[in-house]
């Protein structure tokens, strides 16, 4: 088969590499329905992010299930399913308080961006549609699930966004719009998107958003001080990863307030006493997707939410390259990639 490989900056090919088997007992393999580039794919695609040499790309997927290994119990071949990002036994002692990103198992998916996919642990990672394989209409909303969506609410919880409080999403990227719309289904009044895109800010506003804040650093949250007569926000994500955006998150929070961070950190760095003094609560990571997967899947197919609309760009995998380029260039908010 043919998936994508990234050799270097800007030096992503399509190319024949070998097709996936199992390994492990515990391994499945996939007929992929759906793929995608992620925001964070752009890291290393920009330079940003060292790779040890030519490596596979992806780690967003849904599909059918094709082989399963022995030990495999509760997956079968023929069953429609969505997986995280991250593998998990869903069983060891972080799997069981919710963590499962966290995983004494873990494996950090690679690899999606191609027709077939081999997932470790596939009892605890992947979870299976209800009603067999979803109309072609859903797949989108599906694939979101398995990392765009489930980090972004993510931020949400870890963010504590409540009914009725006030909340800050910094970053406009695919998973700062999705937080836009977890926090409107956690119950948030309020939802100030920082923005400066007419096209995202018109996604952010669909998804729930009732404010657009288009400046950044300090004059962002001068702007957001005065909107909040002079309190802050009560739940703030951070959607980015940047010693900016990190800042601005803090910066913006009430005291006693939450902020769910989600950005891969890079060249993020904070000072401890100043940090002392906030008096914020910073909680987030690598999100657990599996731990919401059944509730969103849920969402996703009653017509409850939509998160496939951060998908404005549809290609066909062998066209992944081009889905790079239009997000690095930001025509584009998210590539989904047909197989």
């Amino acid at each position: 088969m043919k998936g994508a490989v990234l050799y270097g900056p800007k030096d992503i090919r399509f190319e024949h590499r070998d097709d996936p088997k199992i390994i492990q007992p515990t391994d499945a393999i996939l007929r992929l329905a759906a793929t995608c580039v992620c925001g964070s794919d752009l890291w290393p695609y920009r330079g940003l992010q060292p790779i040890d040499g030519p490596t596979h790309m992806g780690h967003e997927y849904c599909g059918i299930v094709e082989e399963v290994g022995s030990a495999v119990k509760s997956i079968k071949p023929g069953q429609f399913v969505v997986g995280s990002f991250a593998t998990s036994d869903n069983t060891c002692p972080h799997c069981q308080i919710g963590y499962q990103s966290a995983c004494v198992h873990r494996e950090f998916m690679l690899r999606a961006q191609a027709p077939f996919l081999r997932v470790p642990n596939a009892d605890g990672t992947l979870v299976p549609t209800p009603g067999g394989a979803p109309s072609s209409d859903l797949l989108p909303g599906l694939l979101a699930c398995s990392d765009v969506l489930g980090t972004g609410w993510f931020a949400a919880d870890a963010a504590n966004v409540k009914p009725g409080s006030t909340v800050i999403v910094v970053g406009d990227g695919a998973v700062g719009l999705l937080g836009v719309l977890s926090a409107k289904q956690m119950g948030a009044a309020r939802i100030i998107a920082m923005s400066r895109h007419d096209k995202r800010q018109k996604l952010a506003r669909e998804f729930g958003a009732t404010d657009i804040v288009a400046e950044r650093g300090d004059e962002a949250v001068a702007r957001v001080k005065d909107m909040t007569k002079g309190i802050g926000a009560d739940s703030v994500l951070e959607c980015v990863g940047t010693q900016e955006s990190m800042m601005q998150a803090i910066k913006s929070t009430r005291p006693g307030g939450h902020i769910g961070y989600v950005g891969v950190p890079h060249g993020v760095e904070l000072d401890g006493q100043k940090l002392f003094f906030d008096v914020v609560h910073l909680h987030g990571g690598p999100a657990p997707v599996r731990r919401f997967l059944p509730k969103l899947i849920d969402l996703v197919l009653n017509g409850a939410i939509n998160p496939g609309k951060v998908f404005d760009l549809v290609l066909p995998l062998d066209q992944v390259a081009e889905g790079y380029r239009a997000m690095d260039e930001r025509r584009a908010i998210k590539a989904l990639l047909r197989p």
